[in-house]
Order: structure tokens, then C-alpha cells, then sequence
């Protein structure tokens, strides 16, 4: 039997939050992928901290990716085809403003969409790479190291990221596609190890050549994010693949070296730096060579080449790279140990969510300042980064009108009682949750580390949605033409990506052949109404149940000539709700923010359902029993009750559907950040109404024209 949830086993939430989204590349705009994977979750999530802990105790940022190889390589291309005749910057903010304004139509709602390349967060963020660079410089983390870069001698450059093509090589790695020094599934490797590389510039063999970077210490922290990853895998709150994914990078240095190349590698062992030989078990087609750390596995690297023997690494922590020599990117101070480098674009970007967050509290410093409050009582650090700020274009996403509780970014990221919520992609769990940890522990500032929510991809018509692919998934304005960004919205959060890959099938896009006609002529399945389309499925739960419990409730109370009914006051019916409908409202809202604790973010969802559709037909049969006896007092008690349910329910789904739970919130007629707040959430409709200082029963909501839907359809669903 299962233990029902009381309000003493609620979970323990933070007095400040800052919720962050992975930050797209500046060289496209969005496909579905990145607003139904990692977006729409991070606003849910996002959208209910503001009604958990109060709006001005959340922020929410994510932005552009504005610097690396990708943009280098999109701007170069772009030139090349169209003429294109503008500065890269101009390139990447015409691919932020697509990437905000699709954004926007889909309801996502950050205070700040920046560029990490941008105004207003750009000097912000430049301000931020020098004060940690030189940190972990001060704190001896960094390491100037000469290694190999490709180099491409008929262009006469050196090649950075994408710029060079080939095969990972990460035993067991089924990336399709490999650069410089990562692959597409985020594995990290020496650019030496990379197999078959080939210029993108000229689709040449680039050759190796000696450069000096800036590295930190990453494996200097193996025994901290040993202890670090077992705390998370007891930490409910941590999805399993977070704790899975982090222990696969804490293995000794190996090599795999397959069998056949055995008699080789005998005649050369002698001259390798020590190591430990593991035979192969069983059947196994290779043996492994395990070293004391990464040093002495690299340092066999060159051996094994010159005595033919092919390997593959596994993965282990490597020294992770800081700085690079391209000049599309964030300036590095040259008093760390080396000069005229810029930042790799992977470390600046971890940080980049505190320089936007340090852009929203400059904007709200900016504010105050503007509105006649004295400087010198605000945030030191929040005044001079509003210096720093300069013309940017109005956001496209609504501006918050308000300003937040602390202007000191310090207690947003560095605090005991601040939490960051990290959503992210399964392939980034190395950069946010190894190398970040790994930096925010040797910068000594108390960083608190993040709480990463990584989504499993969310596959299209069940294969894996990427815009580089043979057939690339639809963009995400194009669902739009087919779909309600609610619908979407829902039907993604149903997906349960934190769980496992879930295929997006719309319908709308299906191209399978799904029969014939009459004439044999064969039968696409977008055009076939035999076929369901899935994505409608929770779109039917908002058009329908949601839909006609609202209308229900307001319809009920409303005035209307020639009815005496006494529950027709165009009010907020008295009365508390029967001890049922009490009972079952509190566990729906336990079992929601519970499951909003564990970011199962599906079963919040499923809670909403289950209540909505519970509290639907308790309205039909109650109100039609009420018609049935004509009694006025169980009619009554159906609306108080019908009411209780509804705004609960609104509340819970509003991150989910927030369009038309704030049309809701409308008619209801009381103020956004007091109905949705879950300071009132266990309160009955009298309790609330005495709080605004009115008597129960004559609060009056605003009048809902007729035939009204808070929810609709696509036009193109009719």
C-alpha cells in the first residue's frame, strides 16, 4: 500500500535560485530538439521556482554561444555562398534574435536571453573569464602545457575544433563524428589521438604542430569528484545517468590495444613508462595497458605509434584545456602565463550563466539607480557591472518589471541558501558536471555546485534529432504551423526524457507510407485519419478537461437575466470545500512539487492529469445531481468545489501551460503574483479572498464571453 505524502514530508527548497538552460550555438537557429529537450523544461521548472519562492527570488538565464569553431566555421561558410559581407558579430546577433524570438513563441520566459558575445552581457562576461582565470591561476589550477595543434599548410593556418574532421578515439565511443579534440558525444581527447583527420578548410591530412596553452588541473581533483559523484548517487534529486556518466570519467589512464597488434607491442614494452598489463577475458579482442595517470599514458602515445601499434584511450580526466589562439573569442589576460591567447569556448561557456546573471542584476541595479535609490546602498559589484553595459537592443522576451532580492551575484551562486538548476543535454554531462565541478572546487569561493538536470535526447520519428543529419528535424517555428506552442509544450514534458530517448512522432511531419486508397494511390501518414497523432494526446487534456472545468466554474457563477439562482453573483462562491475535494487537492499538490523535487518532471505532469480529469467529473456528476434535485445548495457546493479544484489545478500547471493558466488567472481577477503564489496554495477560495480584504462570497471575477476556450486548438486541427 502506497503512503500517502503529509505536509510534513515536503521537500526543502532554496531561499534563491538561478535556473539555466544549455546554451545554443550563435551559427543556426533552433530545431525542435533544443526548445522541447532542454528549454520547455527549464521554463517549467523555471516558471514554478517564481510561484514556489517568489519571482524576485528566481533567475532565469541562458543565451547564445556566440564564440568557437562552429561560428567561425557557419560565418565562413555563409560568406562564401551569399556574399555576406557583414561582421561575424552582426552573424551571430541575427542568429540570437531567431533563436529569442522562437523561443519567445514557445512561452519561454528568461530574464535574460544574452550572447555570451553580445550586449549587455558581453564586457560582463569578459570582466568574468579574467577575474576566474586569474583565480585559478592565484590558486596554482592552471598549467602552461606545449601540445599539438592541426595545422593545415594549404591554408596556411592552424585549425581549431571543427575545423578538422575524423574518428573518435574512445574505446567503445559510436560517435559519427569526431574534431580537433572532441567528438559529437562529448568524449575528450588528446588531438594526436584523433583517427583519419582531415581539414574542413581543404580536405587535406592537417599535420601537428607545438602550441602553448593554458590548462587546468583537472585530475588534481579525482579524489574530490570521487566522493563528489558517490554523495550525488545518493542524492535523490540527481537523475541516475548524472552519477553514471560522471564515475566513467574517474577510471585509471588505459589504452585498448587489440590483439593482433600483441607481438608488437611485446618488442616496444620495455620502453614504456610504467604500466600494468591486463590480459583479456574471455573471448575479448583486446588487452588493456593501465598507467599511473594521464602523463605516462600520453607520453606512450608517440611509442606506440613509431612501433605500429594502434590503441584507443579510455576515458579518463585529462587536463582541461582553457585557452586557445583563435581570434574570435573572449580576450584571456596575458599575466597567467601566457599572452595574445583567447578562451576555449567550453570553459567560458560554463561561466557564461553567471555573467548573464551578473547582466541581470547590472540591468536591475541600473534600474534602481534610475529610479532615484543611492548607489552606494546597492551591490557593489552589480553598480560596476552597469558601467560596463552598453546600447542593447530591447529583449524580445518580456523584460522583467521587476528587480530581484539580492543584486550581489555572490548570493545567487556562492551562497549555502542559493541552489543552481542546470538543464542540459545527456553529451554535456562531462563540461557541467565533471570539468565545472572540478573549477568551482578550485576557485575557493564557496561555489555551490550546480544541481544538473541532463535530458536523454529526444529522438525524431525515432532517430536522433540533429540539424547536421541526413534528415534534419523540422525547425522549431515550423512546428508552430501545425501545433500550439501548449500542445507542444505538454506533450514534451509527457516525454519522461530524463528517464530514457523518447521519439517526437508528430504527425503533422510523418512521411511513412501508412496504406492505400481505393485507387491503390499509397497513403502518407500525415495525410491519414486512421492515424492518431501522439502529440495530441495531452493537447486533448487542455482543449477538453482543463478547457470545460474552467468554462464550468465561471459559466456557473455568472449572472444571468432571468435566473434567481442564488449561487449567480458573478462571484467567487462562499463555502468551504467538502472534506473529498479538500483531501484529494492537498495530494495532488504534495505528489506535484515532490515530484518537481526529483525533476520528474513527466510525473508532475501525470499528477496534473489525473487531478484534472478527478475534479472534471466530480463536477458533472455533483452539478448534475444539483439539476437533477434542483437544489440550489448542492449547485453551490459543486462551485465552491469546482472552484477549490481549479485553482489549485491552474497553479500546478501553470509552468507547464502558462498562456492559458494566466488567462485563467484573469478571470479569476486576482493579481498573478498572488494567486499563483504557493504561499496561498493549501488556502481555500474564502481563506484567499479575506487576505485581499474581502468578505467571501463577493469577490467578483471578471465576465467570460461566451463560447470561450482558455485552451485552443490550431486552426489547422478544426
Amino acid at each position: 500500500m502506497t503512503t500517502q505524502p503529509t505536509r510534513a514530508d515536503r521537500p526543502a527548497w532554496p531561499k534563491r535560485a538561478v535556473v539555466t538552460a544549455g546554451m545554443p550555438y550563435g551559427n543556426k537557429g533552433l530545431h525542435f530538439g533544443h526548445v522541447g529537450g532542454v528549454f520547455v523544461p527549464a521554463d517549467f521548472y523555471a516558471r514554478f521556482l517564481r510561484d514556489r519562492l517568489g519571482r524576485e527570488n528566481v533567475i532565469f538565464v541562458s543565451g547564445t554561444d556566440c564564440y568557437g569553431s562552429p561560428i567561425m566555421e557557419g560565418f565562413r561558410k555563409r560568406r562564401e555562398a551569399d556574399d555576406y559581407e557583414k561582421h561575424i558579430s552582426d552573424y551571430v546577433r541575427e542568429n540570437h534574435d531567431s533563436q529569442e524570438a522562437d523561443l519567445a513563441s514557445f512561452g519561454v520566459s528568461c530574464d535574460l536571453y544574452a550572447g555570451s558575445a553580445l550586449e549587455p552581457a558581453v564586457h560582463i562576461h569578459e570582466r568574468v573569464t579574467s577575474e576566474i582565470i586569474r583565480r585559478l591561476h592565484e590558486k596554482g589550477a592552471l598549467e602552461k602545457r606545449s601540445t599539438k595543434q592541426f595545422y593545415d599548410r594549404k591554408a596556411g593556418q592552424l585549425l581549431n575544433g571543427r575545423q578538422v574532421l575524423g574518428r573518435c578515439p574512445i574505446q567503445g565511443c559510436k560517435s559519427e563524428k569526431a574534431y580537433a579534440d572532441e567528438c559529437d558525444l562529448g568524449h575528450q581527447f588528446e588531438p594526436e589521438e584523433l583517427i583519419a583527420p582531415k581539414s574542413a578548410l581543404t580536405g587535406e591530412a592537417p599535420e601537428l604542430v607545438p602550441v602553448d596553452n593554458l590548462y587546468f588541473d583537472l585530475p588534481a581533483y579525482l579524489e574530490y569528484l570521487k566522493g563528489y559523484t558517490e554523495q550525488l548517487e545518493h542524492d535523490p534529486t540527481v537523475r541516475s545517468v548524472v552519477s553514471k556518466t560522471m564515475e566513467e570519467w574517474l577510471n585509471p589512464a588505459q589504452l585498448y590495444i587489440q590483439n593482433k597488434f600483441r607481438e608488437a607491442f611485446d618488442a616496444i614494452e620495455g620502453e614504456l613508462p610504467a604500466h600494468t598489463v591486463i590480459e583479456p577475458e574471455g573471448n575479448k579482442s583486446s588487452f588493456t595497458v593501465a598507467f599511473p595517470s594521464w602523463r605516462e599514458r600520453d607520453e606512450a602515445h608517440e611509442m606506440l605509434n613509431a612501433g605500429g601499434v594502434r590503441f584507443r584511450s579510455g576515458k579518463a580526466l585529462v587536463p582541461f584545456r582553457i585557452t586557445g589562439n583563435v581570434e574570435w573569442g573572449v580576450p584571456v589576460p596575458n599575466d597567467c602565463g601566457c599572452t595574445d591567447l583567447t578562451c576555449w569556448v567550453w570553459p567560458e561557456s560554463l561561466w557564461a550563466p553567471i555573467s548573464f546573471t551578473r547582466a541581470v542584476l547590472a540591468r536591475d541595479a541600473a534600474k534602481l539607480e534610475a529610479a532615484g535609490a543611492d548607489p552606494s546602498g546597492l551591490a557593489e559589484c552589480a553598480v560596476s557591472d552597469a558601467e560596463l553595459v552598453g546600447d542593447a537592443p530591447a529583449m524580445i522576451m518580456a523584460e522583467p518589471e521587476y528587480t530581484h532580492a539580492s543584486l550581489d551575484w555572490r548570493d545567487w551562486w556562492a551562497s549555502e541558501d542559493a541552489r543552481a538548476y542546470q538543464f542540459i543535454g545527456q553529451d554535456n554531462i562531462y563540461f557541467y558536471c565533471i570539468a565545472q565541478s572540478g573549477m568551482w572546487e578550485a576557485l575557493d569561493w564557496n561555489m555551490q555546485q550546480s544541481c544538473v538536470a541532463a535530458n536523454y535526447h529526444i529522438l525524431y520519428m525515432g532517430k536522433k534529432a540533429s540539424s547536421s543529419s541526413q534528415t534534419p528535424p523540422p525547425l522549431a517555428h515550423e512546428m508552430l504551423e501545425h501545433y500550439t506552442p501548449e500542445q507542444l509544450r505538454a506533450h514534451w514534458l509527457s516525454l519522461g526524457l530524463g528517464e530514457k530517448p523518447v521519439s517526437f512522432s508528430p504527425k503533422a511531419f510523418d512521411a511513412r507510407v501508412s496504406g492505400k486508397d481505393k485507387d491503390g494511390t499509397e497513403i502518407l501518414a500525415c495525410n491519414d485519419k486512421r492515424v492518431i497523432d501522439p502529440v495530441l494526446k495531452e493537447g486533448a487534456m487542455l482543449t477538453g478537461v482543463f478547457n470545460r472545468l474552467a468554462r464550468s466554474a465561471f459559466y456557473g457563477v455568472a449572472v444571468k437575466e432571468g435566473d434567481e439562482s442564488p449561487y449567480r453573483t458573478g462571484c467567487i462562491p462562499a463555502g468551504a470545500p467538502s472534506a473529498k475535494v479538500s483531501a484529494e487537492t492537498e495530494q495532488a499538490i504534495l505528489a506535484f512539487e515532490q515530484a518537481m523535487h526529483t525533476f520528474e518532471l513527466h510525473h508532475a505532469l501525470g499528477v496534473c492529469d489525473e487531478f484534472l480529469r478527478a475534479a472534471n467529473k466530480r463536477w458533472s456528476d455533483a452539478s448534475k445531481a444539483a439539476k437533477n434535485a434542483e437544489d440550489d445548495k448542492l449547485m453551490t457546493q459543486a462551485l465552491v468545489d469546482a472552484f477549490h479544484e481549479l485553482r489549485a489545478a491552474t497553479v500546478l500547471m501553470h509552468g507547464i501551460v502558462p498562456s492559458g493558466c494566466e488567462k485563467i488567472c484573469e478571470h479569476f481577477a486576482i493579481a498573478p503574483e498572488v494567486f499563483f503564489s504557493w504561499e496561498h496554495i493549501f488556502e481555500t477560495c474564502d481563506e484567499l479572498v479575506a487576505e485581499l480584504g474581502e468578505q467571501a462570497g463577493t469577490h467578483a471575477i471578471k465576465v467570460l464571453p461566451p463560447r470561450f476556450d482558455f485552451f485552443e486548438k490550431h486552426p489547422s486541427q478544426y
